[in-house]
């Protein structure tokens, strides 16, 4: 197939939209591997790398201060991106989220303007909140999902809530892999260096905390000193029974700082412990250097799973049992009553014993759908087929790597962030906390790499 343009210039041009500006690094990692798998497709579709381009743009492509103000100058930027594209793919976001944030309200806005400029719609894997009929933001959400620029919503965890989401519309659904199932494959499959501050000869656990309100916003009683406490446990009961562990976080600074404290409150040795995580690259490091993982944020267990990694996931919110079920390991996902050093070291030495098996034709998903939804976009009239399992992973782009302009701008946003967060309010100097440390540290690194 020959593609000699888009319909608004001279490439046919993806607008991606993904959660790439958050300091959460597993986002990154999805950006990174939907990139590729939108790459992977147009060559399954023979179009040349030089006759499209994909820019890739933060889901929040709507700006809070609009969100805020409506001043319609605001829209300006997310305006000029949608025009200019020829296909709109939200990648592997929690784009449906209005529980306790206000994220689909952007989303909804974003879909206006595609329907505004003609610009057709995929989502891709992305996350979904369950759907309430009686709730005036999910029926909103709704109403925009009818628009008939959407063409295609795939998910990662809730399909029944999407069915109810698109009732009465023509448009195409399915559940599918997560797309950071190919993270060994984008990001390079090496698994021969030994655990950081370990030795070959004892397993190394990797554990990955998280930041202390968020059980609270998902309605978990499990206060800040539980947290503490839990993981103290677990790194005494682990180094009992002849393991060696490593401490880290996927990269948001609210995990950072509570990481900090843990290290403090249990006298751990800081060797043991990474407090900074700002690129793929450094989590999949720090991942592949353990032989399992205990983790709360649902990336982390994603990527070991895609490193065959076993691993444990903490369920503070429905998507983590959804993933361990959607890849036949549902027992590896312990809800809150089961947040004990007693209950998890018995299922992790079980997954350990176990391993990871993958299924083929589940993984493949994420990609078969989206190659689906493109090709009905870009050639409708194509003889080709998608790729299989093992094609797709012979022929998946690896990661650029990220650059020191990329890891600059990846510091400056996660300390400003910082700094907006734990110092809002406070025009004087700033106060001597562990958030205060977790900002200079940035600082420091951005002075680093100059």
């Amino acid at each position: 197939m020959s593609l000699v343009s888009g319909a608004r210039g001279s490439k046919f041009r993806v607008l991606l939209l993904t959660n790439r500006d958050s300091d959460n690094v597993g986002d990154q990692v999805i950006e990174a591997t939907v990139i590729s798998l939108i790459k992977a497709a147009f060559a399954n579709l023979d179009v040349a790398a030089d006759q499209f381009e994909i820019s890739s743009r933060a889901a929040g492509i709507i700006t809070r201060a609009y969100m805020r103000t409506q001043d319609p100058a605001l829209l300006a930027s997310a305006r000029k991106a949608i025009s200019s594209a020829d296909l709109l793919v939200f990648g592997g976001a929690p784009l449906f989220n209005y529980t306790y944030q206000k994220f689909y309200l952007r989303t909804i806005k974003t879909l206006e303007l595609a329907h505004e400029y003609n610009v057709p719609v995929l989502f891709s894997s992305i996350g979904v909140e369950p759907y309430n009929a009686d709730n005036p933001k999910s029926v909103a959400l709704k109403e925009a999902l009818a628009l008939p620029v959407v063409r295609q919503i795939t998910t990662r965890d809730d399909y029944k809530s999407l069915e109810h989401y698109v009732a009465g519309t023509d448009v195409r659904i399915a559940h599918v892999s997560d797309p950071a199932v190919f993270a060994d494959v984008v990001f390079g499959d090496d698994r021969s260096a030994p655990a950081a501050g370990g030795t070959e000869s004892r397993k190394t656990v990797g554990l990955v905390p998280t930041r202390a309100a968020i059980f609270k916003d998902n309605g978990i009683d499990f206060a800040e000193d539980a947290q503490l406490t839990f993981w103290l446990d677990l790194i005494a009961l682990l180094t009992q029974r002849g393991y060696d562990y490593r401490l880290f976080t996927t990269g948001h600074f609210t995990d950072e700082e509570f990481l900090e404290k843990l290290v403090a409150a249990g006298g751990l040795p800081p060797h043991k412990a990474a407090l900074r995580v700002n690129s793929p690259e450094e989590l999949v490091s720090e991942l592949v250097a353990c032989d399992a993982v205990v983790a709360y944020r649902l990336h982390a267990s994603i990527t070991s799973y895609a490193y065959g990694i076993p691993s444990i996931g903490l369920s503070w919110n429905f998507k983590v049992p959804y993933f361990y079920e959607s890849v036949g390991y549902g027992e590896r996902a312990l809800d809150a009553s089961r947040w004990t050093a007693s209950d998890v070291l018995p299922a992790l030495e079980k997954a350990l014993a176990e391993g990871v098996t993958k299924d083929q034709e589940f993984l493949v998903s994420v990609y078969q759908t989206l190659f689906a939804g493109i090709k009905g976009i870009v050639a409708p009239g194509s003889p080709h087929e998608p790729y299989s399992y093992v094609e797709l992973r012979a022929n998946l782009p690896a990661y650029g790597g990220t650059s020191k302009a990329d890891y600059r701008e990846k510091l400056g946003n996660k300390s400003r962030r910082a700094d907006d967060f734990y110092n809002r309010g406070s025009a004087s100097a700033k106060q001597p906390t562990v958030a205060g440390r977790i900002y200079r540290r940035a600082k420091r690194a951005l002075r680093r790499i100059g």
